[in-house]
Parts: C-alpha cells; structure tokens; sequence
C-alpha cells in the first residue's frame, strides 16, 4: 500500500449515476449504512491515528471492498498532506465514496460521536470535582507527561531525520518557550513553511492513473475559499463582536485549520486557546488531556471536553458540540476541496518542501508543551516522575494500548495519594 499509485482527476460536474464520492468503488452505499459502520469503528478503534488506519483498512478495504487498496492508499497520502487529524479526513472521504457528501458527514459523525460524549461526561464530572489535585485525576495529568513525551520521540524519528529538520525542530521549540502564545505559534507554522520552502528537497511524485471524482471543481473552489474565508473571518467577527460563543468557535476553527499532523500536535495550540485566555486552568486542561488516552476514536475530540468545561461561565454539553464543530469544519472543507485538485497539488515539490519544513516545527511546538503546560503541571515530586517513568515504560516498551497506561495512571496517581 502506498500512497504514490493514484491521483484525482476533477470533473467539471458530478459523475453520472453519483452523488459526490470517488468512482472505482463497489456499489454504492446508503448514508445510514455508513453511519453504523462507522460508529462500530468509532467505539473500539482504540491506540491512536496509526491504529486507527488500520481498523479502517480491515473494515473499509478488506472486509467491505468498498474502495480498493489503492485508492485507499492515496487517500491517507492526501490526508497527510492536509492540516487537521488524517484519520478523520481519511474515514470522511471513504463516507464520501461510499455514499456522497453526506456519506462522508455520517462516517465522520460515527468515528468521532461515541468518544465525543464520553468526554464531555467526564467535563460534567471534573466541574464538580473540588479539588483538581485528587489522586486519580493527578494521575492523569502524570499519564499524559509519558503520552506527549512518547510522541515527540516518534515524530522526532519520523519528521526530523537530517540535520536541518533537526534544528529547525530546535529553534521552534526554543521560539515557543520564549513566546508562548497562539500568535507565535501560528508565524511560527507559516515560517517554518517558508523556510522548508526555500531549504529542505523534495521528492518526485511518480504520476499515475487517475481516480475519478464525483465532486465538481465549483464545489471544491468553494470549499477552499470558505476555508480561507473562515480562517480570516472569524477572528475579525470576534474582535467587533463581544460573545463568547463565537470566540469558542473561531478559536478551535483556528486550530483545526493550522494543526499539521493531527494527533497529538493538536496539544500547544488548544493550551494557547483555552488556557492562555484563563478558559481553562492547566491542571483541568492536562486532565483531560489525559482522560483523552482512555478513550476510542480521535484525539480531536479533546476539544469537545474543553468546549464543555471552558469560559467564564461554562456552557456545557452546548460548549463542547460548538468546539467540537468548529475544529472538524476545516477537516470537511478541505477534503472536499482538495479532493477535485489533488492531482495538481501533488505534483508540486514547492508544496512538499513547504510541508516538511511545517512537519518539522511542530515537533519543537510539541516539545515546549511537553515542558509546559504538561511537566509544569503534573511533576511536581518524586513519586510523580516515578509514576511518569513507569508510564512511558509501559507505553514504548511493552506497548501497552494507551487507554491500560490510563488505567494504569489513575491507580497509581491514587496511591501515592494515599501512601503520600
């Protein structure tokens, strides 16, 4: 499987006999048969993105034949391609060539609902803890030092592996500790893109026989300047217009349109959305970062436990759908517009060095949050390091699924309760 077998070719109007997904498939698919799909996926896909793939291959590719490994394959090197979390935007356009557009929304809303509500239960539950820094939940934030820790070691090996790339990871992480603020990070993503641009080689896209889609370019057009036009929008909206409704969305928007990698990059740019702004405390925002690890489906979802706990007076399970669809919404644009235009976007070496040299920064952006707020928060002696240390033994070496190391976490942050 590779994602350098196939490209996408656009027609100027949908394809006849379809209604917006991606010819080459088997048959054609009902939106509700998408969904149950999707939801079974979306309660027991457990460890991650890279896990996630893989159930997705087993169910989608292997099992359903839905599409086919090729274009399977091209799909995940477009989702790779794009900011946002790649397996979300990788289950949204099989949904789209399954059973049209929205097809892709019931696979996305499948994947994504089931983790979603369990975390906004647990913001439900932490608002009515009184103290924060009860063993269990200190645990979490102890579980969360090895989670970040394990994934800027992984991203490290696979984004930085040459000198320049290493450096550039270097001087990001340095830029953050010193200006840690979400300005910062978002001219520090755009530099690093300019300079990947200029510095870092690309590799030859080998071209190959194109895959047909059923969305029209119009569509797509429209799409990616909506994106641009939200992204550029919302913020002013916020600055004429006092609600806290509309600086939650146009804050996790801002974040689902600037994270590259998906995963757990998202982590830096939500503490400087909810946490700088005093939303939300560090110890509730490494918190639930933690309870995160603990459940199926996307990490993204984080966002739906923050938008329930976050703001000067919370608004609950409303606060969290909001985060929760403004940080997808650019995943939707994009991947319905770039769909149409990834045969041209694909072929362009300028783009890919752009892109490595972005990959590359947020592994430094990812690193200054492994010190704060995550460290800063949950280290605070030794059995607390300890504790850590077991943690990212458990994860790295016996590769244990994140959601036991959890377990694991809270028992052991529950005991030195105790004994401490």
């Amino acid at each position: 499987m590779t994602s350098e077998n196939a490209s996408f070719v656009a027609e100027d109007s949908t394809l006849p006999g379809s209604d917006g997904g991606i010819s080459g498939h088997q048959g054609r698919g009902s939106v509700w048969e998408v969904f149950l799909v999707a939801t079974r996926l979306g309660v027991t896909s457990f460890g991650g993105p890279i896990a996630h793939l893989g159930y997705f291959r087993e169910e989608y590719v292997r099992k359903r034949k839905w599409i086919d490994e090729q274009t399977y394959g091209d799909l995940i090197g477009l989702c790779q391609f794009l900011p946002g979390p790649a397996s979300s935007q990788v289950g949204i356009s099989i949904g789209i060539a399954r059973a049209g557009i929205f097809g892709g929304f019931a696979a996305w809303l499948g994947f994504t609902l089931p983790s979603a509500l369990a975390l906004i239960a647990f913001g439900y539950g932490v608002q009515h803890v009184t103290n924060i820094n009860a063993g269990w939940i200190h645990g979490l934030l102890v579980v969360a030092v090895a989670v970040v820790a394990q994934a800027v070691l992984g991203m490290a090996r696979q984004f930085c592996p040459d000198r320049r790339r290493q450096t550039m990871a270097i001087l990001a992480t340095l830029i953050m500790l010193a200006w840690p603020t979400g300005p910062a990070q978002v001219l520090l993503i755009a530099g690093a893109g300019l300079v990947g641009w200029r510095i870092i080689p690309a590799e030859a896209v080998t071209p190959a026989a194109p895959i047909r889609v059923a969305i029209s370019r119009r569509v797509g057009v429209g799409c990616v300047v909506a994106f641009f036009a939200l992204l550029l929008g919302l913020p002013l909206l916020r600055a004429f217009i006092s609600s806290y409704p509309l600086a939650l969305i146009a804050s996790f928007y801002r974040v689902g349109a600037l994270v590259f990698g998906g995963g757990h990059v998202v982590l830096p740019l939500l503490q400087s959305s909810v946490v700088d702004p005093g939303w939300v405390s560090d110890a509730r925002f490494v918190a639930g970062y933690g309870a995160a690890q603990a459940v199926p489906g996307p990490l993204f979802t984080f966002s739906a436990y923050l938008g329930t706990v976050a703001g000067p007076s919370p608004h609950g399970w409303l606060g969290g759908l909001l985060a929760l669809f403004a940080i997808f919404l650019p995943s939707f644009l994009l991947v319905i517009g770039v769909l149409p235009l990834w045969n041209r976007i694909r072929s362009q070496l300028s783009f890919q060095s752009a892109l490595r040299g972005i990959n590359a920064a947020v592994v430094g952006l990812l690193l200054a949050a492994l010190y704060s707020p995550v460290w800063t928060t949950a280290i605070r002696e030794k059995a607390d390091f300890g504790l850590a240390v077991a943690a990212f033994g458990l994860l790295v070496y016996w590769k244990l699924p994140p959601w036991v190391v959890v377990l694991f976490g809270a028992a052991g942050g529950a005991l030195i309760g105790v004994v401490l």
